[in-house]
């Protein structure tokens, strides 16, 4: 409760922090016109048109299945594969052993194209959500497993000697000296995570469902229209970015608030 309050007094200041963000994406939107006036719409609409067509699908009421559809099989392998690769990481970095018989494992699952796993999953799970959300976790867990087992082998070892000097009970150890390290480097993979689990999760979607984000462009791609092709991604874009930057990085600015204080 005291990290939720904490989380909506600092909001506005974070909302107020974020020109940057909108800087760039004025200059994509930008690039999108002039790549729409060089090419004409059938190629590239422009963003006027597309967002018509978006607010089109949100007012008419067909947006918000497909994203729900989405959303929900994305968040849910995401969430498994943060839980899985968060933990077993942590695991990992704590024993030698440990991190040396997983590393080719790792390599193996980064190595093997998502496209692999949704065949392999169309084949187990049929049309069904098992589909995507095994997919979204098979290419999300790598990314974050390698963070959680760097932030813990990259531990200070004078910090660690000297928690071991004063005898600190292990949950302490892992709460108070562990986790903060492992934190630095966790969030930068579960944000790169979530962005690959939302274009896999509409790969998925495109191939092994009937419904979704995905089989909402396979319909737009078989009518050739182009506008209503960049309507979709223009929300599932928008969805990761009210994600990444509405849920994960105020969570992250509180959580390192320690670094701040410290200064």
């Amino acid at each position: 409760m005291n990290l939720l309050r904490a989380w909506l007094a600092g909001l506005p200041a974070y909302l107020w922090s974020g020109w940057g963000a909108i800087a760039s994406l004025c200059l994509l939107l930008a690039a999108w016109e002039a790549v729409s006036l060089a090419y004409g719409p059938l190629v590239m609409p422009d963003p006027r048109a597309a967002f018509a067509t978006l607010w089109c699908l949100i007012d008419s009421g067909a947006a918000w299945p497909e994203l729900a559809a989405t959303a929900r099989r994305a968040l849910t392998g995401y969430a498994l594969s943060v839980v899985a690769g968060s933990v077993l990481g942590l695991v990992a970095g704590l024993s030698m052993t440990a991190s040396m018989m997983a590393r080719p494992l790792v390599t193996v699952l980064m190595g093997t194209p998502p496209i692999a796993w949704l065949v392999l999953a169309m084949l187990w799970f049929g049309a069904s959500d098992g589909t995507p959300v095994f997919t979204v976790f098979v290419a999300s867990f790598p990314v974050i497993f390698i963070g959680a087992l760097q932030g813990t082998r990259t531990l200070d070892n004078q910090l660690h000697g000297m928690a071991a000097a004063f005898r600190l009970p292990r949950r302490m150890m892992l709460t108070d000296v562990y986790l903060p390290h492992v934190v630095s480097y966790l969030f930068p993979a579960w944000i790169a995570a979530l962005g690959t689990a939302w274009k896999v999760v509409v790969m998925a979607e495109l191939l092994a469902t009937q419904d979704g984000v995905g089989a909402a462009l396979a319909v737009s791609r078989s009518h050739l229209d182009t506008a209503a092709t960049m309507a979709w991604i223009a929300a599932v874009v928008g969805l990761l970015l009210a994600v990444e930057y509405l849920v994960l990085e105020p969570i992250k600015r509180e959580v390192e608030r320690w670094r701040e204080q410290g200064a």
